[in-house]
C-alpha cells in the first residue's frame, strides 16, 4: 500500500534534510514540494521509516509493507497544484508497478488515529478518487446513526480502532470518527459533533465496495 503524509514543517528544504539525517530515525520513499519537484530519497524495494506504530487490516509493520509519500505542506495551507499533479503521476506509476488497488492508497492518520493527523482535512482525497488513484463514498440513503455499526464497517473497510493513554480526551472511538471524518468528511472533521447517520452511510458504503480483505498481499 501506500501512505501519503504532510512533513508539518516550514520548507521542502527542512523536510529533505530531517528526512535524510539518520539520527532523526524518519525516513520516506518520496518527498514532494509545493512547485512540484520529487526527490527519490529510499528506493521503493527497501523499508523507510515512515509509518510508525499502528495498522490497516491486518498489517501492523506498515513499514513494510508500504510505500511513503511526502508532501510539503505545514498541514493549515491547500496543497499546491503543482505538487497534487507530481502526486497524481508518482501515484499511477507506484500502483502499475506494484498492483495496489486505489483502496490500498491511505493516509497517515488512517493507520494511526491516535497520534497523526496527516495529510489533513485539506487534502484532495476525492481529486484522487475521480483519477481512479484512491476511493470515496457514495452512500445510497442514510442509516440511523449507530456506533456498533461503523464500528463494524470502519473494521471491514481497514480501520482498527487504536490503544489510548490517559492524555487523550478523546476515547478510541472518537478519534477514529474524527479520522475517518478528516478523509471523508472534511466538513465535519475537529468539530466532536455526534456520529451521525451520514457517517455511518459514508463508512457502510466503503466496507461494502472496498472491504480490506480484498487486497491480497500487494505493498
Amino acid at each position: 500500500m501506500v501512505v501519503l503524509h504532510y512533513t508539518a514543517m516550514q520548507s521542502a528544504e527542512a523536510a529533505l534534510t530531517r528526512l535524510c539525517d539518520p539520527v532523526c530515525e524518519v525516513s520516506a520513499h518520496y518527498l514532494i514540494c509545493p512547485k512540484g519537484r520529487i526527490w527519490r530519497m529510499v528506493p521503493e524495494q527497501m523499508r523507510a521509516w515512515h509509518a510508525g506504530a499502528g495498522a490497516w487490516g491486518d498489517v501492523t509493520d506498515v513499514n513494510s509493507r508500504s510505500i511513503g509519500i511526502e508532501l510539503a505542506n505545514t498541514g493549515d495551507q491547500p496543497f499546491a497544484a503543482p505538487q497534487m499533479a507530481a502526486l497524481e503521476a508518482l501515484l499511477g506509476a507506484i500502483m502499475a508497478r506494484w498492483t495496489i488497488a486505489p483502496h490500498r492508497i491511505i493516509g497517515h492518520s488512517d493507520m494511526a488515529p491516535a497520534r497523526k493527523f496527516d495529510p489533513g482535512a485539506r487534502f484532495d482525497w476525492r481529486r484522487l478518487a475521480r483519477q481512479g488513484l484512491s476511493v470515496w463514498p457514495d452512500p445510497q440513503g442514510a442509516p440511523k446513526a449507530d456506533w456498533d455499526a461503523f464500528l463494524r464497517d470502519a473494521a471491514r473497510f481497514g480501520y482498527v480502532l487504536p490503544v489510548v493513554s490517559g492524555d487523550h480526551d478523546a476515547g478510541p472511538e472518537g478519534l477514529l470518527l474524527d479520522a475517518f471524518r478528516q478523509r471523508f468528511r472534511p466538513w465535519a472533521a475537529g468539530q466532536g459533533a455526534p456520529i451521525s447517520p451520514a457517517d455511518c452511510a459514508a463508512m457502510h458504503d466503503l466496507a461494502t465496495r472496498f472491504p480490506i480483505d480484498q487486497s491480497g498481499p500487494s505493498a
